[in-house]
């Protein structure tokens, strides 16, 4: 029997049983028998890199490396998208939840966790460190902490490609008095100064050495403060907001984001029994409760990012298709500048997501023609434009008729990641290293094309290839799989043909 098939099997078996499939459920989603893949599993049956292709697909998991090892998507376009789909759960409150559970002495299961590479990442330092962690149906995640956290033996190279690492520094300053963070990952968009999460938690005893590889924490003395933050940024907001969870005391953070992954870490704390006020406002009151130790489940709210994206796949393929489970507080804004765009949509229906906050809305969108807005447009803190979904306006306008302006103040490097779809038909002019000028309407066309290194910039490529006729290949999507979970499953089953090869 092949050593090496053996060993993909395995592969295969775990990847499985990590995701809650039977063999039945998986040989169903790749078209084949449950004894063929029993057999696949063992070892004992060859595998066709069409075969390896639909496993990969079925688990969002590149199963074998070929050539350069990178996962790319071969992109048949001109299709016009149908149907319907549903938001999953969001990414971003995924991870402030991630590291809001270290706050928990009891068993947290956090429910329909999306499996994409930013998750993994912090699911293997979490692990690292002696954390359980076990993934049942439904994508659900149970986390179960040690008696002692093992500091010592945090998986740097994991916790380096992420910029999510650094939220482990307010729950962390109540597990230890000194601790290491390497420094902080992600996606590539310049320079993003980790000083105002350092800043706010010095108020409350942190104190930071930076060396050159990380970041050395002792903890001062413990104490609850007011908190005035330099910037209303979101991460920001979860740190301070975590380390004032544990205090003794009130704590008071001032120009806090009201963003919905810091509403979702705010339900959370709160059922774990921590009192915060001023939720969906930018003044957060919390009376730190020393002690949590309780079993706790809490379902994160959908995400208004993917909502924005299929917006726009909508939009760049002008289709009708609907969005399900949309959380309309974080997008009733980007609806309005496509409204005055021209952009046709109905809402359907309205109810409550899971955590029984966030309101849901399904969202109709309908064949429209575009106009360019004669203002910038421009992201803000919360209710501003979202500035995760900001770039979805460069893909939008590049189908509306006239010059449009973006200005995206928050990143140095972002702006230039917006040209690369001049290498697929667009027009966008790089003003300076904070604007475009997007001209349209434009016809994408069909090219071969290496993903930029930021997650959004690269979603946009992909978008834009749906539209244009032929095939286009785009490669090394890590960037992509870093933020949005099956979604070559997701946009094929509107209609689009996007196959994954390696």
């Amino acid at each position: 029997m092949n050593t090496q098939q053996q060993k993909i099997g395995a592969f295969i078996a775990d990847l499985r049983k990590q995701r809650g499939l039977t063999q039945g459920e998986l040989a169903k989603q790749i078209h084949t028998s449950q004894s063929a893949l029993a057999r696949m599993e063992r070892g004992s049956q060859n595998l066709s890199v069409d075969m390896l292709t639909k496993i990969s697909q079925a688990l969002n998991r590149e199963i074998v490396s070929v050539g350069s090892g990178a996962m790319s998507f071969q992109i048949q376009g001109g299709h016009k998208l149908h149907g319907s789909v549903s938001m999953s759960a969001s990414k971003n409150a995924a991870v402030g939840l991630l590291c809001a559970s270290l706050l928990n002495k009891g068993t947290t299961t956090l429910k329909r966790v999306p499996r994409i590479e930013e998750v993994y990442r912090l699911v293997e330092v979490l692990e690292s460190i002696g954390v359980h962690c076990k993934w049942l149906k439904d994508n659900d995640l149970r986390i179960t902490p040690p008696e002692k956290l093992n500091f010592k033996a945090l998986d740097a190279k994991a916790a380096s490609r992420t910029r999510s690492i650094i939220m482990f520094m307010g729950p962390f300053m109540h597990l230890a008095d000194t601790f290491s963070i390497p420094y902080v990952g992600g996606c590539k968009l310049g320079t993003r100064t980790v000083w105002p999460h350092l800043e706010g938690l010095k108020k409350l005893g942190l104190r930071v050495k930076v060396t050159n590889v990380a970041y050395e924490v002792t903890i001062d003395k413990r104490k609850p403060a007011e908190v005035i933050l330099s910037e209303a940024g979101d991460t920001v907001t979860e740190n301070v907001l975590m380390a004032a969870a544990k205090m003794d005391g009130v704590t008071v953070i001032k120009y806090a984001s009201a963003n919905y992954m810091v509403q979702d870490v705010c339900f959370f704390l709160q059922k774990l029994g921590v009192q915060v006020e001023g939720i969906g406002t930018s003044t957060l009151t919390v009376y730190g409760k020393p002690e949590i130790n309780m079993d706790v489940e809490y379902a994160p709210s959908e995400d208004p990012i993917e909502a924005m994206s299929f917006l726009a796949a909508a939009i760049v393929t002008n289709s009708s298709i609907t969005l399900k489970r949309c959380p309309i507080d974080f997008l009733e804004l980007e609806l309005l500048y496509l409204k005055n765009m021209g952009f046709k949509y109905a809402i359907k229906k309205e109810y409550l997501a899971e955590n029984g906050q966030t309101r849901l809305v399904d969202i109709e969108t309908k064949p429209s023609v575009l106009k360019a807005l004669k203002d910038k447009i421009a992201p803000l803190p919360y209710p501003g434009i979202n500035m995760d979904n900001l770039p979805f306006f460069v893909l939008v306008a590049s189908k509306a008729k006239g010059r449009t302006l973006i200005h995206d103040w928050p990143y140095e490097n972002r702006a230039i990641y917006y040209t690369e779809l001049n290498k697929i038909g667009g027009k966008i002019t790089l003003l300076d290293i904070h604007r475009a000028e997007v001209d349209g309407p434009v016809e994408f066309t069909a090219a071969d094309v290496s993903t930029p290194p930021a997650l959004r910039p690269s979603m946009l490529v992909l978008l834009g290839m749906l539209s244009a006729n032929g095939t286009s290949m785009l490669r090394n999507v890590y960037s992509i799989n870093r933020g949005y979970e099956r979604i070559a499953e997701k946009l094929n089953k509107l209609g689009a043909r996007v196959t994954i090869v390696n």
